[in-house]
């Protein structure tokens, strides 16, 4: 008796070889890169999506940040309006004012020194986040003015004061 394995018909053994391994199918591996790469894409244009349109919204004006203040909450945005004549009043900390868009208005407490062009009728943007989510008091730590005449220029409706002037 053999030890060794006998050979049956249409068998080709080779003394000494491995046996054959059976080839396998690159179809499963092909999915999972298309996949993959597909996972990466959506994920690249989801963060391009978001980062433009962060940009592009740089400040929301009076009356949408009045409309959809329960979203915003006491989350920080920019907030843009006109400076009301006769709300400015100076505190310890800083200044307090009104801030008015087309149908409504914001008073904002602002800590620190606000900018030498800062004065009544002009627009401003001011960093900060509402006091609650049903507040109209938003709480700021800086005030922008816009005030070049290159912006002005560029911007010509962003720039006109409620009562006409440009800025």
């Amino acid at each position: 008796m053999s030890t060794t394995p006998e050979a049956t018909a249409g068998d080709e053994v080779t003394p000494g070889a491995p046996a054959p391994r059976l080839a396998r199918s690159t179809k499963p591996q092909q999915r999972r890169a298309v996949l993959a790469l597909a996972v990466i894409v959506v994920a690249l244009a989801f963060l391009v999506v978001k980062g433009l349109t962060g940009a592009l919204n740089y400040y929301d004006t009076v009356d949408e940040a009045l409309h959809h203040r329960g979203l915003l909450g006491t989350t920080t945005f920019n907030l843009e309006g006109t400076v009301v004549p006769g709300s400015i009043a100076a505190t310890a900390v800083g200044t307090n004012f009104t801030i008015k868009g087309d149908h409504g208005t914001v008073y904002v407490e602002n800590s620190g020194t606000p900018p030498q062009l800062f004065a009544a009728n002009i627009p401003v943007v001011v960093s900060g986040h509402f006091a609650s989510t049903t507040s109209t008091t938003f709480v700021s730590d800086q005030i922008l003015v816009k005030h070049s005449a290159s912006y002005i220029a560029a911007h010509p409706g962003r720039v006109r004061a409620s009562n006409g002037t440009v800025r």
